[in-house]
């Protein structure tokens, strides 16, 4: 997919980071837009800059992890629109701790929206796109999370691999049938998006009602801090995005340095060894597993 003026992108988690950006770069090579997310003050934030610039927007707060209200949202914009060209299935949320302390709810949060929502989108966009014959693509946010299994990021890591497969098999099912819709896996590391303050929007019914582990509180703070320290902007991943679309690639991977420790699981598993830690050559953003994080 080469041309993107007057076509439609549809994109979830568009209240801020990756979201946000994407709004931002598509608005300005002449899409018009679907947007999604959570927090509707923020999506309306987003939307209303957008239109003051003069782009069409149509902005929708809902959860992605309600299947429902992703047909209902992917059906008002065929309405509105008459297509969608572009689907960005962005939304995420993290959590940290050790894997054996997280609740029913800390699990249903994380892969509804991490894992569900891109089920959903896929699910609900891209029947429209075939049949419409038109050349489109799909991005779905992954992480290198989803390439490696750090330490202390079970529920995050186990949401991201799964995207992983579903995007690498969703690029092979599409080829399978030749059909015209492009396909991009998108797998950043630490970048200051806002994700470690995902839970502030977390539905009241997945909340977990008992207090944060040590495991967890310093999950967070490393989170934090490594997000923090990021030397890519939300604006830098959607340019490279938007590039990697025009140029068909499949895999988008912002951060080289993070490609040793993803060789390093790989070798691991061809020679059938035992996992080695994969931020053991980066511990400045390593879990620090010392005091009262670990339970006695």
């Amino acid at each position: 997919m080469q041309e993107f003026s007057g076509r439609v992108a549809a994109i979830t988690g568009a209240g801020s980071g990756f979201g946000r950006a994407f709004a931002r770069e598509a608005a300005a090579r002449g899409m018009r837009l679907l947007l999604a997310d959570i927090d509707a003050a923020a999506l309306e934030e987003t939307a209303t800059a957008l239109r003051a610039e003069g782009c069409a927007v149509r902005a929708e707060a809902f959860d992605v992890g309600d299947g429902a209200a992703m047909e209902r949202f992917a059906a008002a914009g065929r309405q509105h629109f008459g297509a969608v060209h572009l689907l960005f299935n962005n939304a995420g949320v993290g959590l940290g701790g050790l894997m054996w302390e997280h609740s029913e709810q800390d699990w249903a949060w994380v892969l509804g929206v991490n894992l569900w929502g891109v089920i959903h989108g896929v699910r609900c966009f891209v029947p429209a796109m075939l049949a419409s014959g038109e050349a489109c693509h799909i991005v779905n946010t992954a992480s290198a999370a989803g390439l490696i299994a750090p330490p202390t990021m079970g529920v995050y890591n186990v949401s991201k691999h799964a995207v992983v497969s579903l995007t690498e098999t969703l690029h092979h099912d599409l080829r399978l049938i030749g059909a015209r819709i492009g396909v991009s896996l998108l797998c950043p590391a630490f970048v200051n998006t806002g994700i470690a303050e995902a839970a502030r929007h977390r539905p009241e019914a997945l909340r977990d009602a008992a207090p944060p582990t040590a495991s967890q509180i310093e999950a967070a703070r490393a989170m934090r801090q490594a997000t923090a320290a990021g030397r890519l902007s939300a604006a830098d991943i959607a340019a490279q995005t938007f590039a990697a679309i025009a140029a068909d690639r499949f895999y988008i991977l912002p951060h080289p340095r993070i490609l040793p420790a993803v060789a390093q699981r790989l070798e691991d598993v061809l020679e059938q060894r035992t996992p080695r830690d994969p931020f053991s050559h980066k511990p400045e953003v390593a879990f620090k597993a010392t005091g009262s994080a670990v339970p006695t």
